[in-house]
């Protein structure tokens, strides 16, 4: 990981704050992008091993001004980290959901991840690099009404494979899947933590961790996957008493 530069979306808060802290902590340079300015500024101010660019996923323009701009100022790409996302799962009612609303979030989810990829081809393929896709247990899993962001984190495990496939050799693309992951630092109940097979709900940095295995080295023969990061939770057998 020494002195490879990594760009994350959506870095400036969240899962996406965590992974670029853990992989600024192991001698990575970490280029931020985010919408939320303010978020950023905190985020660099905190840690100033971290480079922050306002802009928007879905901007062909702004994302291209940003690769511009890193390989202008570094030279190179070793890995993209696509977390950027519409994090709330839950949508109207089918008979009721705007056609805009599904729009807004396969665009910014699931169009702007396979947008930002390839726009990051040409350093990527120069260094041999890796793209981590961040998904969901609801690709797999759902409650009602969360049919945008299901549809969209679905899509997502799916085009992961499917860029493994059209970019390999010279790019690995893996895909992890996050459950029940704390980043608000509010008090759980003790049910929450239980329900886990690990006995607690999940961290930023647990996720941040297997982002940080799939893009060294130490994974250069894993390709194509997608890795389910819940505590055991998904797995659990669950019936009603």
């Amino acid at each position: 990981m020494i002195n490879n530069v990594i760009l994350v979306t959506g870095g400036a808060k969240g899962i996406g704050r965590g992974i670029c802290e853990l992989l600024a902590s192991n001698e990575a340079t970490v280029v931020a992008v985010d919408i939320d300015e303010d978020a950023g500024f905190e985020l660099v101010a905190h840690d100033p091993r971290i480079r922050f660019r306002r802009a928007d996923v879905t901007s062909e323009s702004e994302i291209s001004a940003v690769i511009t701009e890193i390989q202008a100022q570094f030279g190179r790409l070793d890995g993209l980290v696509n977390n950027a996302a519409i994090a709330t799962p839950y949508n109207a009612p089918v008979e009721s959901l705007e056609l805009h609303d599904w729009n807004q979030i396969i665009a910014v989810n699931l169009t702007a991840p396979l947008l930002v990829a390839k726009l990051c081809l040409p350093l990527l393929k120069e260094s041999k690099g890796s793209i981590v896709n961040i998904s969901s247990t609801r690709a797999a899993q759902s409650e009602p009404n969360t049919e945008a962001y299901s549809a969209s984190k679905g899509g997502l495990v799916s085009l992961s494979h499917a860029l493994a496939a059209s970019l390999g050799p010279d790019i690995r693309v893996n895909c992890v899947s996050p459950g029940w992951i704390d980043t608000s630092n509010e008090e759980l109940r003790a049910v929450d933590h239980a329900q886990h097979l690990t006995g607690r709900v999940g961290q930023a940095n647990d996720v941040a961790s297997m982002i940080k295995y799939l893009l060294s080295t130490d994974a250069s023969f894993i390709t194509g996957q997608n890795f389910t990061v819940d505590g055991g939770i998904t797995k659990k057998m669950i019936y009603a008493e």
